[in-house]
């Protein structure tokens, strides 16, 4: 167990949790999927992110998802000194043996690019026949305490890879997964659709007792 860390004075006075994300579109997904569990009271001073009080980006050289996201989460609590959420998630592709996997963000070469991680996957894939595009998104969710409390959570969405993007919603690999038992990408299901089957749906509302836990604590 680790001592209790003193809040640094530019963390708001109101603020009880942070989130560890610098991706718009998924601190917005959070904020819905977190916001809709009983026993959550996290209006927007109470739920602060990395970048709303300055913290940076740690290293992230772990080897699975699940050790990424605990190294972003200690990284905020170590700054802010209140319990932090952090996750790591990608694609991962069968007939890749599960790449892109924790290198997804940067599979071109370039982090965040999403058009670019695309279009090097889709030419990867050209030959695959549908039969064998099988792949499903993976996340861990972390939640990490200044007391030394460490909880992961993991959620994962298959499907089947598409041979073109279909939709404008979301980010990342979104417009070219088909979840499995639908008919629409990722891409084209509306937010709340998407946030009820998806990895990061799943894995947070499995991590949400931990927080309403250690927030009522």
């Amino acid at each position: 167990m680790t001592a209790p860390v003193a809040v640094p004075a530019g963390v708001p006075a109101g603020a009880r949790l942070v989130l560890a994300t610098h991706n718009p579109g998924k601190l917005a997904e959070l904020r819905a999927i977190l916001g809709a569990q009983p026993g959550l009271d996290l209006d927007e001073e109470a739920l602060v992110t990395a970048a709303g009080v300055g913290a940076a980006e740690p290293v992230e050289d772990g080897v699975t998802f699940a050790e990424n996201a605990l190294i972003k989460a200690r990284a905020l609590v170590a700054a802010t000194g209140l319990p932090a959420v952090a996750d790591d998630s990608g694609l991962a592709v069968d007939v890749l043996g599960g790449a892109p996997g924790i290198f997804s963000a940067r599979w071109s070469g370039r982090h965040g690019d999403d058009v670019a991680n695309l279009r090097l996957l889709l030419a990867q894939l050209e030959s695959v026949p549908a039969e064998h595009r099988g792949a499903a998104f993976v996340c861990a969710a972390a939640l990490v305490t200044p007391e030394g409390l460490e909880v992961v959570r993991t959620g994962e969405l298959r499907g089947t890879l598409l041979t073109v993007p279909r939709g404008t919603g979301g980010f990342g690999y979104d417009p070219i997964l088909l979840p499995e038992g639908e008919t629409r990408s990722c891409a084209e299901l509306s937010a709340a659709e998407k946030n009820a089957i998806s990895h990061r749906g799943t894995a947070f509302r499995a991590l949400a007792p931990d927080v309403v836990r250690v927030l009522a604590g």
